[in-house]
């Protein structure tokens, strides 16, 4: 099949998948190679160095890596001080509290631009990748890993302490405008 033939069947496909809207399939295909890739890249190192894989991680770890592995993609995809990474693929929209920001996905460019802003945007998607790098860092820094897992975990459980801080003292002035 020429390269012709081949973009006009993709260029079908696309249409088929979403003929009222853009999606940028090409640009999924690429953010599902480099995904790829860089876990066969993690996988290589971990089988390179002769790092033990655990059979079964502690349970310890799944949690403290699962509350990590939440803050993380949410510190990277919504904080307002990260937004500078998301620029170039995002655009502001408003705040949303908590010092958040909620950006909308450039559309103009490339459908690989168009999926990078969605990833960086999106924290349940974001948490894929961070999770890899995560479970690989257990494996090959175990105790780096652990440390930094241990701040982000710190940090989450902080940020519902003020959230709920905020909440009491809410509900305490509601109550004393009451009175």
């Amino acid at each position: 099949m020429t390269t012709s033939g081949l973009r006009q069947k993709v260029g079908r496909l696309r249409q088929a998948y979403a003929p009222h809207e853009h999606r940028p399939l090409g640009g999924y295909l690429m953010a599902m190679g480099t995904y790829g890739a860089v876990t066969a890249a993690l996988a290589g190192v971990v089988r390179a160095t002769g790092r033990p894989v655990p059979e079964r991680p502690a349970p310890a770890d799944v949690v403290l890596l699962s509350i990590a592995t939440h803050k993380l993609s949410r510190l990277l995809a919504k904080d307002a001080v990260t937004s500078p990474v998301r620029a170039p693929f995002t655009r502001y929209d408003h705040p949303i509290g908590s010092g958040e920001v909620m950006e909308q996905v450039r559309d103009q460019g490339s459908p690989t631009r168009h999926a990078i802003g969605e990833l960086l945007s999106c924290p349940f998607c974001l948490a894929v990748w961070v999770a890899t790098a995560l479970t690989g860092g257990l494996v090959l820094a175990p105790r780096l890993t652990r440390l930094v897992a241990t701040a982000l975990t710190a940090v989450a459980a902080s940020d519902f302490l003020q959230m709920g801080y905020a909440v009491a003292q809410q509900a305490a002035e509601g109550g004393h405008d009451e009175k």
